[in-house]
């Protein structure tokens, strides 16, 4: 971006904007390890949906809000909030020193009013989203907001840019630190915050994700060797996080042709808070605009599988999202590519200005199995406290003596590797090694359809099995025209009852099935469609004693023990089976744990799994998935590049 070439004073255009009456469009930013303040102005453009931001050879900062997941399809309370675009048309950049001296020294006088939702409305919903939607198939997690309010006499820009100066001064550990005025039609759009979470970067052909999940609290006399480390050995903590890095590897599957590498962990550590991280990367040469359009929204604030994450969002929270969870996405022109290169941060710890002063600051907990709905009141509270405090909105309190730098205490590099002991090493090491064209075999070329059936784990699956040397196409469930032309049919996970047969998706499971198997041809089923094929052979199916969502077991499979995740509210028990219809004939051989519940079935051209093979915590994966495929191809052993070894 080119500096402005004003001629009063060192920061002319940071000068303009610290006098503007409100009616210029104005953004400040420190991105990641930034030694200076970015000023951005131009205009300003709304868009209906991302392929309409206007990249027309100048940068352009959008900010998305949550509303723009229809465009996929999801179901949103729709509040208008405008998708608005700030064309640069003049840029400077002030070191932060510099900065600093310039922006009004203190935040503006605001009174605090509290949160939206009380604590104890919000425990309550806590409780029934454990029991009502985790509790009954509809995912692994779900992130539920709240809203602290305050309001303000003072104007939008002095409001703005002493909050940004608040920001940079007690908050650490953003990834971008920001204040943006955008006014347009209707309302202007003002937002300062510090938020800790990279969305999605793309640079270099390179695309880049940051799932950040699992709260450390820090205690008012600071955090401690000790605190971090019973953090680290939480269960909750590490399942939590492993969900969020599989619904971010699901996006990196349909985004990147050669999928998505995990590199990490990391602990980031804020003012407040300190959280776990992973980075994720792969390939890509999708448009930038249509990568956000694919990755639309992190699962960090809103859940899995993505898609029921949004309508368990649209049941329990009465209010519409604004920008919480939405984006910033600052589209730079790259003159080697001739395109644009990404930087998108997640829209959390973020204070928003609206008219007439008032003023919210959005926080969500990620509720999963083992939340206790006390600890996730806390968690919100924690979380608004960071903006909250630099705002002084509520006590900063007193800064401990010195600040201890977690990373550096003994056993927390060993404390986080330990997490990848639970990982699949597919899913580690580089792609580029990971999907090397396979050894020809009688798998080569295969064709597979993959249906999906509103839970992305499908595009992991498709791209195991193209590393399998076989052709995967991933199609929706009500999209699919044939079922039997495929050499191969998986049918994939989804959320829901697998007893529901007034659900078109478990009703087209069903079909399918039967389909499949009259015409004897070649069915793997996962998960949910597993459930639904034991349902159909005869064998019960029932909630199990407590989910298994985000859980990595050892258990038989085909007659083999595997490391494989799961992510199962229901469970299929063995039985003595009737022989009475199409499905119970073909005489399937059960694989069980220890609890009598179906890890798998076997038959003459049909398999099933509850497992997903395709999960980051199936360390023995990608080695069952072509045991699993070759047996329903009755083609022979092989050994490929599946072929890992299955304990």
């Amino acid at each position: 971006m080119s500096h402005h070439p004003g001629s009063a004073g060192p920061h002319p255009l940071l000068d303009r904007v610290l006098t503007s009456d409100g009616s210029l469009p104005f953004a400040l930013l420190r991105r990641h390890g930034g030694t200076e303040v970015e000023v951005l102005t131009g205009d300003v453009v709304d868009a209906d949906l991302l392929r309409d931001i206007p990249l027309d050879g100048a940068p352009v900062l959008a900010v998305v809000p949550y509303r723009q997941a229809r465009e996929r399809g999801f179901t949103v309370h729709d509040d208008g909030a405008p998708l608005r675009c700030l064309v640069v048309r003049e840029s400077e950049r002030v070191a932060l020193p510099d900065a600093l001296a310039a922006l009004p020294p203190e935040p503006v006088a605001a009174e605090p009013l509290g949160f939206d939702t009380p604590d104890d409305e919000y425990a309550g919903i806590v409780r029934r989203v454990i029991d009502d939607e985790i509790g009954q198939g509809a995912g692994a997690n779900f992130v539920v907001m709240r809203s602290f309010e305050a309001r303000t006499d003072a104007a939008p820009v002095p409001t703005l840019t002493s909050w940004f100066r608040a920001l940079l001064t007690h908050e650490v550990g953003s990834y971008w630190t920001f204040a943006v005025h955008v006014p347009g039609p209707g309302a202007p759009l003002a937002l300062a915050g510090a938020t800790p979470e990279r969305h999605l970067t793309l640079r270099d052909g390179v695309a880049r994700m940051n799932p950040i999940s699992g709260t450390y609290r820090h205690p008012a006399s600071g955090p401690t060797r000790e605190g971090v480390l019973d953090f680290l050995r939480d269960t909750k903590e590490n399942e939590e996080l492993f969900m969020v890095v599989d619904e971010e590897m699901k996006m990196m599957s349909a985004l990147c042709p050669d999928g998505g590498r995990i590199v990490g962990p990391y602990l980031k550590q804020m003012a407040r808070l300190s959280h776990t991280e992973y980075l994720l990367e792969g390939r890509t040469a999708v448009d930038p605009r249509e990568a956000l359009r694919l990755t639309m929204f992190a699962p960090t604030v809103t859940g899995s599988p993505m898609e029921n994450a949004c309508t368990v969002i649209a049941r329990h929270e009465t209010r519409p999202r604004g920008y919480y969870s939405g984006f910033l996405a600052l589209f730079e022109p790259d003159g080697a590519s001739g395109g644009y290169s990404l930087d998108a941060p997640i829209l959390i710890r973020t204070a928003y200005l609206h008219d007439g002063g008032r003023v919210t600051v959005p926080a969500g907990a990620t509720l999963v199995r083992h939340s206790v709905p006390e600890h996730e009141v806390a968690e919100t509270r924690a979380k608004a406290a960071g903006v909250l405090s630099s705002l002084g909105l509520v006590p900063r309190g007193a800064a401990p003596d010195a600040v201890v730098d977690l990373n550096a205490q003994e056993g927390v590099a060993e404390a986080l590797a330990v997490r990848n002991g639970q990982l699949a090493e597919f899913w580690v090491r580089p792609q580029d090694t990971a999907v090397a064209a396979p050894e020809p075999s009688s798998l080569t070329g295969r064709d597979v359809l993959v249906v999906d059936h509103e839970d992305q784990f499908t595009t992991m699956l498709a791209h195991q099995l193209g590393h399998l040397g076989m052709n995967a196409r991933v199609v929706r469930w009500d999209a699919v025209d044939d079922v039997l032309a495929a050499d191969l049919v998986v049918l994939g996970p989804g959320p829901g009852d697998p007893r529901d047969h007034d659900d078109p998706r478990i009703a087209a499971v069903t079909r399918r099935i039967h389909e499949r198997v009259a015409a004897g041809r070649p069915l793997l089923a996962v998960c949910l469609s597993h459930q639904v094929l034991a349902g159909l052979a005869g064998f019960p199916v029932r909630p199990l004693p407590a989910p298994r969502q985000g859980v990595r077991l050892d258990a038989d499979v085909l007659g083999t023990t595997a490391a494989v995740g799961y992510y199962n509210t229901f469970g299929a028990y063995v039985t003595t089976l009737a022989a009475d219809n199409p499905v119970a004939r073909l005489a399937l051989e059960p694989s069980v744990d220890a609890d009598g519940v179906l890890t798998a079935l076997h038959g003459p051209g049909v398999a099933s799994v509850q497992g997903h093979l395709e999960s980051v915590l199936s360390a023995d994966g990608i080695a069952v998935l072509e045991r699993l495929v070759r047996h329903v191809l009755e083609v022979p052993d092989g050994v490929g590049r599946g072929a890992l070894g299955v304990r």
